[in-house]
C-alpha cells in the first residue's frame, strides 16, 4: 500500500511539472523591418512564473537586408523598468537569434517591447522599425 501511495505521488508530481514545463506558448512576431534591417520568422513567449526567471522569451532571423551599405543591425528589447538591451547582427548575413529578457526583481514579466535597427555610425541617426509591444 505505502509503495502504490508513493508511486501515484510521484506521478503525480511529474505531470504537475510536465504541465509546467508546457504551460508557456509561443506567439508570430510579425516581420519586423526597416531600411536596410529586418527580423523575420518571429515568435515569442511568457514564461510563467518560476519557470526560466519568467521571461520574455524572444527569436527570430534577423537579416542585413542591403548588403551593399556598409551598416550593421541589431535588435533591441526593453522588459518594465529597464533600458534596451541590444543584440547584434552581422553585416551581409542572417543571423539567427534566441534571448530571454527579464526583469530580476519581479517574479515573471508582463511587458516587453521589440524593434530591429540599422547601425548608421557615429555621424548618423539609427533608423529603427515600429516598436512592437506585447502584455502577457
Amino acid at each position: 500500500m505505502r509503495k502504490f501511495a508513493v508511486g501515484i505521488l510521484a506521478a503525480g508530481l511529474f505531470a504537475a511539472g510536465a504541465g509546467t514545463a508546457f504551460a508557456s506558448s509561443w506567439h508570430a512576431i510579425p516581420k519586423l523591418s526597416t531600411g536596410g534591417a529586418e527580423l523575420n520568422s518571429g515568435q515569442y513567449t511568457f514564461w510563467p512564473a518560476g519557470t526560466n526567471h519568467g521571461a520574455f522569451e524572444w527569436k527570430g532571423n534577423l537579416k542585413d537586408a542591403d548588403n551593399g551599405d556598409g551598416h550593421n543591425v541589431y535588435t533591441q528589447v526593453r522588459v518594465e523598468g529597464y533600458s534596451w538591451s541590444r543584440y547584434n547582427g552581422k553585416q551581409k548575413k542572417t543571423v539567427p537569434q534566441d534571448y530571454l529578457n527579464w526583469s530580476g526583481d519581479e517574479r515573471y514579466t508582463s511587458d516587453a517591447y521589440i524593434r530591429v535597427c540599422r547601425d548608421r555610425g557615429s555621424l548618423h541617426p539609427d533608423n529603427c522599425s515600429v516598436t512592437k509591444h506585447y502584455r502577457r
